[in-house]
């Protein structure tokens, strides 16, 4: 038997499913129409033949055929140059951006200056900095190689060559970590100072405090940091698309950087929508995307239980 009160506990959470429903459905309704909805539709797509403005036509697994058994001939070529970019880019990144973090987490001076020195290239927008980093690296007349003649030392390809173009977007991307600097530096910042003092009424030096307390203790952010930067690296577009769409020559065969060799996998996928209009197999490569970028969020989060320590938790979790 219901109470009276059992009853109006009831239409009270009632109420307020309904009021919270009602001051979320603005995002709710976006989040359907922009999230929801295009990826439903990016799964059904994935199992047609379908064009910009031509018929649609139903021809199951074809386009995942057509991928895996190398009928694409652009796909395995994609693939591994996005794996290149992404396992060098992405450990890079985070030693990089954890190092100057630390660096200027210090008492220095021009503190301030200098973070505002590594931050300024995420204010530039991508493909303004890809074409300045372009002329800048140009073999001949570039202003990078000029400086590497006049002290002596030898210059690269940079952009034009197929073994030194993904290096080379590597080195764009070191230098635009800015964001993750600043979480890093957020991060190091929260560290409660009496353990340090601990350490070194112990006799730890500054290695010790490094070991021990900064990257113990830093270790969620570096988990953060580690899924984003997977993430947005098996996403990277405006780089390639931008500073090696002059070197990719010209014909069917031409999609991507010297030789193909900056091909990464979203331009691949912008190429097959946009330059041969193929929808349908350009969702196709957006599942092969989506799920292999679950696949390694997963597997991140799988094997960050035993390293990543949370304050306050009094376990590894």
């Amino acid at each position: 038997m219901h109470t009276d009160a059992d009853r109006r506990a009831k239409l009270k959470r009632m109420k307020n499913l309904r009021t919270g429903l009602l001051f979320t459905s603005p995002v709710l309704i976006g989040y359907a129409i922009f999230i929801v909805i295009p990826l439903i539709v990016t799964f059904v797509l994935s199992f047609t033949d379908y064009s910009i403005g031509g018929p649609m036509q139903f021809i199951g697994l074809a386009n995942f055929s057509d991928m895996f058994s190398g009928r694409d001939i652009f796909f395995y070529p994609a693939v591994k140059a996005t794996f290149y970019y992404v396992f060098v880019s992405v450990p890079l990144g985070i030693v990089f951006s954890f190092l100057v973090a630390v660096l200027l987490n210090q008492q220095i001076r021009a503190k301030a200056f200098f973070r505002g020195v590594f931050y300024l290239p995420v204010v530039i927008p991508l493909a303004s900095a890809g074409i300045i980093w372009m002329w800048m690296l140009q073999p001949d007349f570039g202003v990078v190689n000029y400086l590497l003649r006049e002290m002596g030392l030898p210059t690269s390809s940079w952009l034009a060559s197929d073994t030194t173009v993904i290096p080379t977007l590597v080195l764009f991307s070191l230098w635009n970590c800015g964001s993750t600097i600043v979480i890093f530096l957020a991060g190091l910042q929260s560290i409660p100072s009496h353990l340090y003092e601990a350490l070194e009424v112990d006799g730890g030096n500054a290695w010790h405090k490094l070991i021990h307390i900064t990257i113990p203790m830093s270790s969620p952010i570096i988990f953060f940091n580690s899924v984003m930067g997977f993430i947005n690296a098996f996403q990277t577009f405006v780089q390639p698309a931008v500073m090696t769409s002059g070197n990719s020559g010209s014909g069917a065969a031409a999609m991507g950087g010297p030789d193909n060799a900056s091909l990464l996998y979203v331009l691949y996928l912008f190429q097959n929508a946009f330059r041969f209009s193929k929808m349908g197999a350009a969702s196709a490569n957006a599942v092969i995307l989506f799920l292999v970028t679950l696949l390694f969020t997963f597997v991140i989060f799988r094997f960050s239980r035993s390293l990543v320590h949370y304050e306050g938790d009094g376990k590894r979790s």
